[in-house]
């Protein structure tokens, strides 16, 4: 990737932050004179860098997926620390992004380090501007995919738990479980010797190619809806969230990559093209 275009990368995240951290703070709390929402969007972003400098002279992205998750319950404490009375509203808000984000860094550093290193920076680990805007784009993730979840905490009222807020947490638990199931699935799998150079078509993935991701959006958007009853004005911005999630997965660093790399491994075998054709990659056929 040529350094213009991770510079550019690297404004375009930080411009979109900012809007974001606008959009959240409208309303909302404030903390020594500044929107709550902002601290974290702050909290967020430099948390990343921080851990950038060491990771780039040590040219390693071991520290990577860690410290995506550590960022969450990072930013989720300060929202709830800051906001002065946590309501039982609030913490269940925060511990649905907090249970997620530490099941999945446990997971994802543990494959990381079974694994050795991840390929996906086999180069840019090596190029500056390139290695920078991965962590600055983890660090809008975050933002993006938690802004709801920080913006119903930080919001001014003290909401309790109502139907709609029950719902999300539903939701959010029936996500949860087919990501935590599919992901065990698949290293059941993976730890098998005679599996070593197969595909994964039996539990979810018989039903679905992607199933771990299903679960992934599901749960965010059960996020939003609980925190739906505590947004308004600008706030309702963060609802983007889910779909956010939706976009990532599905059009950018999910599904494309991991569906270019199976045809890459697999493509012209016989019981994986039937596989394609029979089992949606999520719940529905995509061009």
């Amino acid at each position: 990737m040529r350094t213009s275009t991770s510079v550019l990368a690297i404004g375009a995240a930080i411009l979109i932050g900012v809007l974001v951290a606008f959009a959240g703070s409208f309303g909302g709390l404030r903390w020594g004179g500044f929107p709550i929402f902002a601290w974290g969007a702050l909290l967020v972003f430099l948390v990343q860098w921080v851990v950038f400098v060491p990771s780039w002279f040590g040219h390693t992205e071991h520290f990577f997926d860690l410290t995506g998750s550590l960022t969450y319950l990072a930013v989720v404490a300060l929202t709830l620390v800051t906001r002065g009375s946590v309501t039982s509203y609030s913490l269940l808000v925060a511990a649905m992004v907090a249970v997620w984000a530490l099941r999945l860094g446990a997971f994802l550093t543990t494959r990381v380090r079974a694994a050795g290193s991840d390929t996906r920076f086999d180069a840019m680990k090596y190029r500056f501007a390139w290695f920078l805007m991965t962590w600055t784009l983890q660090g809008l993730w975050v933002l993006l995919t938690a802004g709801a979840a920080l913006a119903a905490i930080t919001s001014p009222e003290d909401r309790q738990v109502d139907a709609l807020v029950l719902l999300g947490a539903a939701i959010w638990v029936f996500g949860f479980g087919i990501e935590v199931t599919a992901d065990e699935q698949k290293r059941r799998f993976r730890a098998r010797p005679e599996n070593l150079n197969r595909f994964i078509a039996t539990g979810l993935w018989a039903k679905s190619r992607h199933p771990n991701y299903v679960g992934e959006i599901l749960l965010w958007f059960g996020v939003s809806v609980a925190a739906f009853p505590a947004l308004s004005g600008w706030r309702m911005v963060t609802l983007v969230s889910p779909f956010f999630v939706w976009l990532l997965l599905t059009r950018v660093s999910g599904v494309p990559l991991l569906e270019a790399s199976a045809d890459r491994r697999w493509a012209g075998d016989p019981e994986y093209e039937a596989y394609k054709v029979a089992t949606p990659t999520l719940l529905f056929k995509m061009r």
